[in-house]
């Protein structure tokens, strides 16, 4: 027997083609994203990712940002709560990448989703939002940019 699809009925945000994101657990806010259907899942810039071996666990360990960025703070970030994934980039070359699970903050929700650990140090914003976050949540509208932003801008006045 095919397995039905349900289709979700609750209402979707509308989220433009770019917005800016709050990492609470790293203490970085107003992070510029892009929004981006084509990827599958989110990526943060980062660098200096290394494995290190603490009592027979491995650990990631890695900087978000770079020291050129406004929001940079020079702190490393270790997990023990990641993971290796093929991803195929935007150029088609298939690559291997860290991912770790992280809150993030947008239109005032906290929600739990996949970073790859990439180095985007060449494109124009540190974060990108793929279909994971964005599926049964997010209706991108490219016309819109920081309809979240703005949002939290608002409701701080």
């Amino acid at each position: 027997m095919k397995k039905r699809k349900t289709i979700s009925t609750s209402p979707k945000i509308i989220i433009g083609s770019l917005d800016k994101v709050d990492f609470p657990e790293f203490s970085l806010f107003n992070l510029p994203c892009k929004i981006d259907t084509g990827a599958q899942t989110s990526a943060i810039h980062c660098h200096r990712v290394r494995l290190i071996e603490k009592d027979g666990v491995e650990i990631i360990a890695f900087k978000l940002l770079d020291p050129k960025h406004p929001e940079y703070n020079d702190q490393e970030y270790r997990t023990h709560d990641f993971e290796e994934r093929s991803i195929k980039s935007s150029n088609g070359h298939t690559e291997f990448r860290y991912v770790i699970r992280s809150p993030l903050i947008l239109f005032n929700q906290t929600i739990e989703t996949e970073f790859t650990l990439a180095d985007r140090e060449r494109m124009k914003y540190p974060v990108l939002l793929g279909r994971r976050l964005l599926k049964d949540r997010f209706m991108v509208d490219v016309s819109k940019k920081n309809v979240s932003y703005q949002q939290k801008i608002s409701n701080a006045s």
